[in-house]
């Protein structure tokens, strides 16, 4: 018999407070997109992975907490991205307009997440809460 290696359907990577986890967030949704032979949309998911760590790491995970990432593919081909942290809930169901002014340089991530992902949401864990945004790809 010749068994192909079963690929891993889920990855999960725990990160600091720190905007330096932005860029390893980044590079290992990159990576595990690659070991699932995953190439459509990769720009988009990187941009949504980095707006909710974003946010996370800003609003989300208080002093001294971090946040996690998981990636999970689905055999129908839906790509599920979620941060997780324990920050206290907050409404982010309604895409609020950018603050300040449109010159402002935040206030667009879930603008972002909403235009370029197939769906997202919030909810609620213990503690904390949980953002995702799910993609359609090719995969299998």
């Amino acid at each position: 018999m010749n068994e192909q290696p079963q690929r891993s359907h889920t990855r999960e990577a725990f990160y600091r407070r720190d905007r330096r986890s932005v860029a390893l967030a980044r590079t290992f949704t990159r990576t595990a997109l690659a070991d699932w032979e995953i190439t459509a949309r990769t720009d988009d998911v990187l941009l949504c992975v980095s707006e909710l760590t974003t946010n996370a790491i800003l609003h989300g995970a208080p002093p001294g907490r971090g946040l996690a990432l998981r990636l999970r593919i689905h055999l129908d081909g839906v790509l599920r991205v979620e941060v997780h942290d324990s920050g206290t809930v907050v409404e982010l169901r309604g895409i609020r307009t950018p603050y300040r002014s449109l010159d402002a340089e935040n206030g667009r991530g879930l603008m972002l997440v909403a235009a370029v992902a197939d769906k997202w949401g919030v909810g609620e864990r213990v503690p904390g809460k949980v953002v995702w945004c799910e993609f359609a790809v090719d995969y299998g």
